[in-house]
């Protein structure tokens, strides 16, 4: 009933039952080897506001259940064109966020050690920078796309400069992150001031607000973000927050105005055939949930970034 390259047959196990992994997945010590692998991180030791995202893989994983094997908008049966597995979680020290983000690098680095690539499921925003980190070892500074409805540059938080609001300020300064081609999408809300855009251009972000995401389009936010990131390797970062309440009430800080579930996964598939290489979604606060709106919206974000991966080794053989 097990299938070694895909998820567990609904024909032969409900979809209640079964592996709690993502999408029913084999685990990765079934298989051995995986050229995707989906692994958790329940760490929320950076947030500024409401915790819980802790508890965001197991929620997701449990969302994904009802994820089947063909994704008719890119046309590809992620799970048939490459071996994905789920490595469980990465578990680190919830009290030491030093130490956790050491244990986080280690531990991504080592599941890519043989080439596969991660799509990650935390935990807050923290873990990016981490993951971060062990994908530029294989790849160079790499190009970002940041689904946010925040910025997440700020310097510091109470004089600490790892946080969920900080990674990616803190990737711009390690040089892992490559700054001719680092975008924003999604952001909205109150600041604390003008400088913080000041210093987030200095930093080399561009930024695609949720307006311009509503005015534009999405066609035409895809084809700038495209043009942004070129041929570059690609790391792709969504906190679930970057959807309206509407869509994902089950997050740490909520923002108004934001996007639809239906924008974010089209703009997601219009990066069909990019140079993705890694990819993360986080912020997934369950206590806040209702009837699994946003885990649900973040187990289809995780499904649509592996196969994008899948398309994109489609398109290499």
């Amino acid at each position: 009933m097990t299938d070694p390259r895909g998820p567990v047959d609904s024909s032969q196990v409900p979809r209640f039952a079964g592996p709690a992994t993502f999408a029913r997945l084999p685990r990765l010590d079934e298989v051995g080897q995986a050229e995707v692998t989906v692994v958790g991180v329940p760490f929320d030791a950076g947030v500024s506001y409401r915790p819980g995202a802790r508890f965001g893989p197991s929620a997701v994983r449990e969302a994904s259940r009802l994820l089947r094997p063909y994704h008719p908008g890119l046309d590809v049966s992620p799970f048939a064109a490459l071996q994905v597995a789920d490595a469980g979680d990465i578990s680190c020290n919830p009290f030491d966020i030093a130490e956790a983000i050491e244990t986080i690098e280690g531990a991504a680095a080592e599941l890519q050690a043989d080439g596969a690539r991660l799509v990650t499921i935390g935990g807050d925003h923290t873990i990016a920078l981490p993951l971060l980190r062990a994908v530029s070892k294989r790849h160079g500074p790499v190009a970002v796309l940041h689904f946010d409805a925040h910025l997440d540059t700020w310097d510091t938080y109470f004089g600490a400069e790892y946080t969920h609001g900080t990674p990616f300020r803190r990737a711009v300064e390690e040089g892992i992150v490559d700054t001719e081609a680092l975008c924003h999408v999604g952001t909205r809300g109150p600041l604390y001031g003008k400088k913080d855009l000041a210093e987030d251009r200095r930093l080399g972000f561009g930024i695609l607000t949720s307006s311009d995401v509503m005015r534009r389009g999405v066609d035409e936010v895809v084809d700038a973000l495209r043009q942004r990131v070129g041929d570059r390797p690609l790391y792709v970062s969504v906190d679930i927050d970057v959807l309206d309440p509407a869509h994902a009430p089950g997050t740490g800080t909520p923002e108004a105005g934001g996007l639809a579930s239906r924008e974010l996964l089209e703009i997601l598939r219009g990066l069909a055939g990019a140079n993705l290489v890694g990819a993360d979604v986080v912020e997934v606060a369950p206590a806040y949930d209702h009837a699994e709106i946003t885990s649900i919206a973040a187990s289809h974000v995780a499904y649509d970034l592996v196969s994008l991966l899948a398309l994109k080794e489609k398109s290499c053989t």
